[in-house]
């Protein structure tokens, strides 16, 4: 298959990497010095699942060298979502998919303003991994998972494809009966920690074992589901209970890619995910205290990074 990395970080990083190991044509997105490393030193993942590096490998900053990919994986941060969309519409044939794995809860709805209805499905993934150095993927924590599915929900040909694709590359993949359950399940979990490890620059060890934190990622967490709820989409307590049981289960020293990013003054996911439930509850008219406290507190090192 023809696939298309738009992304090389620790996301587009990590699943390329083991899509080219499995005998794909992949082409690898990637900017500046880390470009220039893969270029130098091949694409090199270090992973728990067992090293590899791509090498020769396929790695440009211009996506419209490429033409009629079977398979486009968008992997950048939520904010370039749109124009990522417009960067690849020219060089998509009628049969392209678009899968985004990214966090948030609006990227289908960024594709669909730009792309055709028939090349985009839904997606996320659950992995903790990040940019080592340039060149350099380090997959540190979880078994990496991919979930995928077509915006109606249908078992489709195109489906089933990509399923193949996925297991032959030895990725760890689901077919949820709800693509949109499924992405606001990682949304509740990624939104109830990252921000808030921002706020504290605690390890995700060091929130779950402070009561207090822990009590204020609860409450994080509920008005999200309330949130859901208004939208049509059926999360509850056991969504809830699901969610930190997973939580308790991640390495002490662990860290989301928001917090990370923030931590180093780097512009961040923030109106993506504590930022979008504040502005759903303005919209649905749902008190989000906590979020909005969260996301308020945050903005001005946000609006630093970004000028």
């Amino acid at each position: 298959m023809k696939i298309i990395i738009y992304g090389t970080g620790g996301v587009g990083g990590y699943f390329g990497a083991r899509l080219a190991q499995s005998g794909n044509e992949v082409h690898f997105i990637a900017r500046g010095k880390h470009l220039e490393a893969i270029h130098k030193n091949g694409l090199q993942l270090k992973s728990i699942k067992g090293d590899h590096t791509v090498f020769p490998v396929n790695a440009t900053d211009n996506v419209r060298s490429i033409s009629n990919p079977d398979l486009v994986i968008i992997a950048t941060k939520t904010w370039q979502v749109a124009e990522a969309a417009k960067d690849i519409k020219p060089i998509l044939n009628y049969y392209s998919t678009v899968v985004p794995l990214l966090n948030g809860v609006t990227n289908t709805d960024a594709l669909l303003s730009v792309l055709d209805k028939q090349q985009v499905i839904g997606g996320l993934c659950k992995i903790v991994s990040k940019i080592e150095e340039p060149g350099v993927i380090n997959h540190m924590a979880i078994e990496p998972c991919i979930a995928f599915g077509q915006l109606d929900n249908q078992k489709g040909g195109r489906i089933k494809g990509l399923k193949k694709v996925f297991d032959e590359a030895g990725i760890s993949n689901d077919n949820p009966d709800d693509i949109q359950k499924a992405i606001w399940s990682k949304f509740l979990f990624i939104t109830t920690v990252s921000a808030i490890g921002g706020l504290t620059r605690a390890t995700l060890g060091e929130m779950r074992a402070t009561p207090e934190v822990r009590a204020i990622m609860h409450k994080t967490a509920e008005e999200i589901v309330q949130v859901a709820n208004a939208k049509g989409v059926n999360l509850n307590q056991d969504s809830i209970d699901k969610v930190f049981h997973f939580i308790d289960g991640l390495p002490h020293e662990t860290t989301a890619s928001l917090q990370r990013d923030i931590m180093e003054g780097r512009p961040s996911e923030l109106e993506s995910q504590v930022g979008t439930v504040h502005k759903l509850g303005l919209e649905l008219e749902i008190d989000t205290p906590t979020n909005s406290f969260i996301y308020h507190s945050l903005l001005p090192q946000e609006s630093r990074a970004r000028h």
